[in-house]
């Protein structure tokens, strides 16, 4: 019992410390300065601008195509025919810009909104803005992330990856026994409870995706780690991403705890594998508003599963694994009565 309370309160000073951190973590600002930008009563100028293109002046972008032609000279309003690249310069990779001006050209016929940027006082030109925000991302590292995920050909290769890797765990289980999340699962509540916090997220960025998308654009140009004053799905998703990095610690101080290192490797592994998993399929099932029911169900299916096969109610008296009924016990063979 006494080595029991010892685990419960290592158990409970971890999660002491990744609520520190979190705590830590959510005094976060953004590195643009957007409110220094002055208001003028031109409509490229006003707060209108900043609502529905989400950045404004003095906004700082990162170039991460292969390259973004600028024009020197100002677009006119004029005959205007979009052949205005005679005088150009280009952007490398890497390169940081600041957005230093703004101009709407109604009579250009593939984009009317015009952006000046700025790398130093000497390369400095125009661009369309659909042309830039192709090109660029927000100088910020949630929203390099954001950018490096949200690539469809990165999530399909993700998605055979891991239907692929499921598939060899299977196989494997079959000619070689070895502990897995759901089929052979370890004594702890802790991969149970990620796999549902990551079904629950995946849920929650699809919801976020289909019906307020401009919510996840202005998260996107003004991303924050605080869950806090955010709209309510906003925050119970970045709550959720929270609970999750919560989770991943302690799952693997349980598992290094109860298993050896060459059975928590693998064991580890399958686990991430489930996870990805649960994450694609629970994304694209939202999609289809499926979402939802799909995720009450396996929250459902997983506790059952859980309560029935791993939760342990007793502790072997000789080496302290935790065993769900009394008798031999599974790690040194001891008799519990």
């Amino acid at each position: 019992m006494k080595e029991r309370i010892a685990k419960i309160k290592r158990h409970f000073r971890i999660l002491l410390l990744c609520l520190c951190g979190l705590l830590v973590a959510s005094c976060y600002q953004s590195t643009t300065n957007d409110d220094q930008w002055s208001v003028s009563e031109s409509s490229v100028y006003s707060l209108d601008f900043m609502k529905q293109h989400h950045y404004g002046l003095n906004y700082n972008f990162k170039v991460c195509g292969d390259s973004l032609w600028l024009q020197s000279d100002r677009p006119m309003h004029t005959d205007f025919k979009g052949t205005y690249f005679y005088d150009s310069l280009y952007l490398q990779p890497g390169d940081l810009v600041v957005v230093a001006d703004l101009a709407i050209i109604p009579e250009d016929s593939v984009d009317s909104v015009w952006v000046k940027v700025a790398r130093d006082q000497s390369t400095m030109g125009w661009v369309h803005e659909s042309s830039l925000l192709e090109q660029v991302v927000p100088d910020d590292s949630i929203s390099e992330f954001i950018h490096v995920f949200s690539n469809k050909h990165l999530l399909y290769f993700l998605s055979a990856l891991v239907v692929l890797f499921v598939l060899y765990l299977v196989r494997r289980m079959r000619r070689k026994r070895f502990r897995m999340v759901f089929f052979d699962d370890i004594s702890s509540c802790y991969p149970t409870g990620l796999c549902l916090v990551i079904s629950t997220a995946a849920v929650l960025y699809a919801l976020i995706q289909q019906n307020n998308p401009s919510l996840w654009v202005d998260f996107y140009f003004h991303p924050t780690l605080n869950p806090f004053g955010q709209p309510f799905i906003l925050g119970a998703f970045l709550s959720a991403v929270w609970l999750m990095l919560i989770l991943s610690i302690a799952v693997v101080d349980d598992v290094l705890r109860q298993l050896s290192v060459a059975e928590a490797i693998p064991y580890l592994l399958g686990l991430l594998g489930v996870c990805m998993l649960c994450y694609l399929f629970f994304s694209i099932a939202t999609l289809y508003y499926l979402g939802i029911p799909c995720l009450l169900g396996f929250i459902v299916w997983a506790l059952r599963h859980y309560y029935q096969h791993g939760y342990s109610r007793y502790i072997c008296g000789k080496c302290g694994a935790k065993i769900s009924k009394k008798g031999t016990c599974p790690r040194c063979g001891a008799w519990n009565e």
